[in-house]
Formats: structure tokens, C-alpha cells, sequence
């Protein structure tokens, strides 16, 4: 490190540790609410088109807000862009509360709170994904993406169960009011506690216009061919994801039994397998090659996407789940930390808009495809087909040769091994 950064990363362990732990109080409130309205339209419809209705509202208002989000995290403090978000989402859910409360509980508020929230997101995962080199040194941060995918899948563990109890025990108006008090507690941490200096485009003055700056993203991106490869290998990835990561509650439903704990199962195998993935590459870092680990991961996801559609017994369709939830940090991890690591500060915001944009309209896209098709041909058929495809594209992704490159340690990594 040179003496600069020495002076900005001086304190940067107590900063990511509260950030961090702010993030995670508030992803766990978040939690508790998306699986509470996710099991609520599960077994309340048993239908596929519902299924997908709700996933759509929870996924465009992000595609929609993305471009204008990706900006304003290269243009704006970071930090007040994501405490924004939380506030916006908390009020937004206490107001949903209050009218349940009053007696006006109609099943269409449901998605509009799910796409309240997805404006929320679209918001905050650019200045999350911007946020963090400004906190952390360049060679920490796998590891600190590795143990903030540790963090969330605990929180992916733990709200399932707690969500479920809450709904046995009380209503559903109980678990938006503690969504609304963790988000509290959350800004309360980052306004008082938290302070990151401003990056330098949000410090200097603003002389172009928002479409300008978008454009200029997207320039970049046109620029630089490892991005282009490696935004469309995602976009169709995004779509193939769409029956494992949404249709898999249905098909428990439907084939093993319309159980609270058996929806609640899959969802803990899944986060037990994300911990353990996000504590490996926390503390191996993955191959040499970020492109070689990344490949491997989205390997394991399509064989077990094609597993998940042809296993009889529920405990094996639970150790499936739990491996496939051990691949997803190891993908995300050399995903998010190569973007860090290989584009402009300056960028970084844009460049995590975009890829927003990508997987929030294509995962959608997949469900408009996958959804309807849910209702009148088994899933299992559809995972064993998307499997096999996801295997396909992870082959293509690895024989680029500029994702390879890209792929390759950035040079503090290269001098320290």
C-alpha cells in the first residue's frame, strides 16, 4: 500500500464491520417479509402465473430504475443512497402494516410491496457494490465479499425459520413491523457511526447530464470487451436460474406436500449450503483464475438444477438444494470482486446498474417463459432441461479468451503470491 492509502484504509476494519453489520440487520427484516409474502401466494394460489405475477413486480421496478440508479451512484454519497433505500422501503412498509391492521388486507398489496421494495433494491445494490472499495484494501476484497455472502446467507437461514414461526404464532402484520425496525436500526448505524469520504466524481462538479453519464457507462462497457461477453453470458444465465430460483417452492408444493416446513426445508438446506460456500471462498479465495472458479460454481448449479428435477426422495432433494446453495457464493463472490477490481472507480456504479438491469429483467423474462409453461408441463422437466443448458453456457464461458484474461489476478495479487 502506498502512504495514501494507508491513510484512507487506517480504520477500514471497525468501517466494514459496521457496515457490514448494518447490511445484514437489514437484509434480515427484509428477509423475514419477502418469505412471508412468497409463501403466503404460494399456498394461498398453488398457481404458476401468481408465481410469476409476483416475481415481476419484484424484479421490473429495479430494471426500471437501474439506469437512473447506476448514475446516481457514481454522482451522489454512496452511503446516503443506500440509508435512502432502507428509509423509503421502511416506510413504505409501515404504512402496508397499518392497513392490514385497519382491516384492509386485499392480496394485490402484497405486490405492491414487493415492488416498492424492488425500487428499494434498484437503489441500493449499485451503491453496495460501488460502496465497498472505497472501504475496503483492493487485496481484501474476496475475502470481504466472501464473508458478506457468509453474512447474507445466515440471514437467509435464520429468517425462514423465524418468519415461519411468526406466521404460526401471529399475523403477518407482525413481521413488516420488524422489517420496519431493523431498517431503523440500520440507518441509525450508517448515519451516526459510519463515515466514508466522497469517491471523486460525486466530490467534483457535475457537468454532464444524467443520459450523458448513462451513455458513458455504456461506452465503457462497449470499450472493454471482457464486460460485453461478460454481461451477456450472465443475461442468459439469469434467464436459465428462473425455475431453480423461483419454481422449486412450487414443485415441493406440489410433489412432496403443501407444508410450512417443508417450504421452510429447502429454504435452510439452501442457506446452510451458501454459508459454508461463502466461509470456503472467504478463506480460499478460489483458483488463481477468478473465470476458472466462477466456471466451476455455475457447473455444480446446472448439475444440480438437472438433479433437482429428477430426484424422488425430499432429504436427497434437501442435500441437492444445499450444494447448489455451496456453488452461488462461490460464483457471486469472483462475479462482484473482479468487476471491483477491473473497472474505474468512477464507474463502478454504472457498471453495477447495468448488470442490475440485466438480471432483473432477465430473470422475469424467464419466468414469463417459465411460469405459464409451470401450469401445464412439470417442473422437474424444466429444471432437467434449464440444468443441462446451464452446463452448455458455463463450457462458452470458459473457452472466452477475454473473460479469461479478465479473469487473471489484479497485480497487487499477482506481487503478493
Amino acid at each position: 500500500m502506498t502512504q495514501n492509502e494507508d491513510m484512507k484504509f487506517k480504520h477500514w476494519k471497525r468501517d466494514i464491520i459496521l457496515f457490514l453489520s448494518s447490511q445484514t440487520v437489514s437484509l434480515f427484516g427484509s428477509a423475514l417479509v419477502q418469505y412471508a409474502i412468497m409463501w403466503y401466494v404460494t399456498l394461498t394460489t398453488q398457481s404458476g402465473l401468481m408465481m410469476t405475477l409476483f416475481i415481476v413486480c419484484g424484479f421490473i421496478p429495479t430494471f426500471l430504475l437501474s439506469p437512473f440508479a447506476g448514475v446516481w451512484a457514481d454522482r451522489f454519497n454512496r452511503k446516503y443512497l443506500i440509508m435512502i433505500a432502507d428509509a423509503m422501503i421502511a416506510i413504505v412498509t409501515l404504512l402496508l402494516a397499518i392497513t392490514f391492521l385497519l382491516g384492509y388486507d386485499e392480496p394485490w398489496l402484497l405486490f405492491v410491496i414487493a415492488a416498492v421494495r424492488a425500487l428499494g433494491a434498484g437503489i441500493q445494490t449499485p451503491a453496495v457494490g460501488a460502496i465497498l472499495p472505497q472501504i475496503v484494501p483492493e487485496d481484501k476484497l474476496t475475502k470481504i465479499n466472501g464473508i458478506n455472502g457468509t453474512l447474507q446467507a445466515l440471514m437467509m437461514f435464520v429468517a425462514p425459520i423465524v418468519s415461519a414461526t411468526l406466521l404460526t404464532m401471529a399475523t403477518i402484520e407482525v413481521i413488516f413491523f420488524v422489517d420496519v425496525v431493523t431498517a431503523a436500526i440500520a440507518i441509525f448505524t450508517l448515519f451516526f457511526f459510519l463515515k466514508i469520504p466522497l469517491h471523486q466524481k460525486a466530490s467534483d462538479r457535475q457537468s454532464t447530464s444524467y443520459l450523458d453519464d448513462f451513455k458513458q457507462g455504456l461506452t465503457y462497457i462497449k470499450n472493454h470487451s471482457f464486460l460485453k461477453a461478460f454481461f451477456i453470458f450472465f443475461a442468459f444465465f439469469f434467464v436459465l436460474m428462473a425455475p431453480a430460483a423461483f419454481l422449486t417452492p412450487l414443485q415441493v408444493t406440489r410433489s412432496f406436500g403443501d407444508d410450512y416446513w417443508r417450504l421452510t426445508a429447502i429454504e435452510i438446506a439452501f442457506s446452510v449450503g451458501m454459508m459454508a460456500g461463502g466461509a470456503i471462498i472467504a478463506s480460499w479465495g478460489g483458483f488463481r483464475n477468478k473465470v476458472h472458479t466462477m466456471t466451476f460454481a455455475n457447473l455444480v448449479m446446472g448439475v444440480c438444477t438437472l438433479v433437482l428435477g429428477v430426484v424422488p426422495n425430499f432429504w436427497i432433494y434437501l442435500f441437492v438444494m444445499a450444494l447448489f446453495g455451496l456453488a452461488m457464493p462461490m460464483a457471486n463472490t469472483p462475479t462482484t470482486v473482479m468487476l471491483q477490481e477491473k473497472v474505474d472507480p468512477n464507474y463502478l456504479g454504472r457498471i453495477f446498474g447495468v448488470f442490475g438491469m440485466i438480471s432483473t429483467s432477465m430473470m422475469p423474462i424467464g419466468m414469463l417463459i417459465f411460469g405459464p409453461l409451470a401450469d401445464v408441463v412439470e417442473i422437474e422437466w424444466l429444471l432437467v432441461g434449464t440444468g443441462l443448458l446451464i452446463v452448455v453456457l458455463a463450457v462458452f464461458f470458459v473457452g472466452n479468451k477475454q473473460l479469461i484474461e479478465a479473469g487473471k489476478p489484479a497485480a497487487k495479487e499477482a506481487l503478493q503470491e
